[in-house]
């Protein structure tokens, strides 16, 4: 299977909308995307997130060009997420807490609230004035994700037979909008579980790298040295960054983007593209040709062979793993040689 991880089970990530621009907020990655148009993929700057800004629950703009962090019942609001720009601190009002998701756009705030079916109107976060609950059409529910950017509000679909889509609310009429446009690969790499969109998903499997047989009568002792492949595939994975334009700040905190974004990817369940493993203990270094001696010896008309593990994504090999497994049986090994990745 592959999709979009929703908003419920990707903390610190979120969509929102201010200055006129869209943000995707990655907090697992420490940064977030800056675009004009999500289906044009047009105008896209990665910047570092602020440790202040990191990790909230929710992410919305307002109309007047704060963006607003919410993390349990109080909310920074801030109007840089990079530099955590003048900062404040307030509490959310009772009618206002517990929302599944946030939207403002330059009249009201939204709060849709999924379990209970209706969402709430205000016209202000901190004092709740003029705050009012409505039912919440049928249509406007179990979106990935929610935001909102002047007058306008959006929803993000889950992945379909056209790809992921997005469209506008009309919170008047209580109904979306049909009109709904693709999202752009350049954007959907960015989002969690977007590379199962654009690539395919995650893999994992053995590969033979090498097969000795023993085709004499007598027992031999077998000793050579063999080349094998370790390490990431930096220049496959950084095709995906080409039309990003990287603040030095990300480069300097995250090394290689692209390869954070990729071992992410790898540790989400095989429901959203992942193969759900841990890589931490590998090599995320280029990769490399390593050099190993083996010895052992062979019966008669004996045969072993030789197993190294890799992770890809797509078609394409990304992660060659340096353990090796050596046995008899002419089949891959079925066991998995990773961790698995905590949930």
């Amino acid at each position: 299977m592959k999709g979009i991880i929703p908003k419920s089970k990707a903390k610190g990530t979120d969509f929102c909308g201010a200055h006129g621009y869209y943000y995707i907020i990655r907090s697992d990655l420490g940064c977030y995307m800056q675009i004009r148009d999500l289906h044009r993929g047009s105008d896209i700057s990665i910047f570092s997130l602020h440790p202040s800004c990191q990790n909230g629950d929710h992410y919305f703009g307002s109309r007047d060009g704060y963006i607003y962090i919410i993390k349990g019942n109080s909310y920074r609001r801030v109007t840089n997420l990079e530099t955590d720009s003048d900062a404040e601190l307030h509490s959310l009002p009772p009618n206002c807490r517990g929302g599944d998701h946030y939207i403002a756009t330059i009249k009201y705030f939204y709060i849709i609230f999924q379990e209970k079916g209706t969402y709430r109107r205000t016209a202000n976060m901190n004092q709740d004035s003029d705050g009012v609950e409505y039912k919440l059409h049928p249509s406007c529910r179990n979106s990935l994700y929610y935001w909102g950017n002047s007058n306008d509000c959006f929803f993000l679909k889950p992945a379909s037979e056209w790809g992921v889509e997005f469209g506008g609310i009309d919170f008047r009429k209580d109904d979306q909008h049909t009109a709904v446009k693709s999202v752009h690969p350049d954007v959907l790499n960015f989002l969690p579980g977007g590379l199962s969109v654009t690539i395919g998903p995650a893999f994992g499997m053995w590969e033979n790298i090498k097969t000795i047989t023993n085709d004499s009568n007598t027992t031999v002792t077998w000793q050579k040295k063999i080349n094998k492949k370790v390490g990431y595939d930096k220049e496959k994975m950084s095709e995906i960054t080409h039309n990003w334009k990287i603040a030095a700040s990300v480069t300097a905190e995250t090394g290689d983007l692209a390869k954070l974004i990729a071992k992410v990817q790898f540790s989400f369940s095989t429901e959203y593209g992942g193969s759900h493993v841990s890589t931490e203990k590998e090599s995320w270094n280029e990769v490399t040709e390593v050099e190993e001696t083996l010895s052992f010896e062979l019966e008669p008309n004996e045969s072993v062979y030789l197993w190294q593990y890799k992770l890809g994504i797509g078609q394409e090999p990304v992660l060659f793993c340096r353990d090796l497994k050596i046995d008899d049986e002419p089949n891959p090994p079925t066991e998995e040689p990773l961790t698995l990745a905590q949930s």
